[in-house]
């Protein structure tokens, strides 16, 4: 029985899980983020995070610890020179783990894990992203609106049958009779319009 044995073993003997863990954390620091399977995301952030909290304080011993774990000088160098100081006020969390779905190959469960801060979409802190609510506008004001809009039409309609008029007086001799028998013909066409 595994009582009291937290430390996942991957499938792996130890010098073989040490070596595989400090390749992910390399390539996590240099690419910001990586795609791997559920079960080594959550390996590599219990491996990767105290040593980014190492990272927050630049001595020459926080390089050589972190060192001896990653094997790799320059993503010692890039931990300690730009991922710490983006990070710098973070209290931990410095990662987060999103599932993706399953493998096609054999049906693994997949994960990408990130560094938080690197992350535009779901940074809440950048200006860039912040944006405004609008609440919606109430039936009240709407209602005037529509009325605006009625008087605005009867307005055109009223423009096109002055400039029916208009052109009738045009075609026609100047006969003021036919003037009289239009206008008086106008306004029972627009009141039945309007009811």
């Amino acid at each position: 029985m595994r009582h009291g044995k937290k430390i996942s073993h991957l499938g792996r003997k130890t010098p073989h899980r040490k070596y595989m863990l400090a390749n992910m954390a390399c390539s996590l620091i240099e690419h910001k983020s990586i795609n791997t399977t559920v079960a080594k995301a959550k390996a590599l952030k219990k491996y990767i995070e105290p040593l980014i909290t190492k990272s927050k304080t630049d001595s020459t011993h926080n390089r050589r610890i972190v060192f001896s774990y990653l094997k790799n000088k320059y993503a010692v160098t890039e931990l300690f020179r730009d991922v710490s100081v983006k990070i710098g006020d973070r209290p931990g969390g410095y990662t987060r783990i999103i599932k993706l779905g399953n493998r096609l190959g054999d049906n693994a469960s997949m994960a990408m894990i990130e560094l938080v801060d690197y992350n535009s979409i779901y940074n809440l802190n950048s200006d860039s992203s912040k944006k405004t609510r609008r609440r919606r506008k109430s039936i009240s004001k709407t209602e005037p609106v529509i009325e605006e809009a009625a008087v605005e039409e009867a307005a055109v309609v009223e423009e096109a049958v002055v400039e029916d008029n208009i052109e009738q007086e045009e075609s026609n001799d100047f006969d003021p009779s036919n003037i009289e028998n239009n206008e008086n013909n106008e306004p029972n066409s627009l009141d039945t319009e309007k009811n």
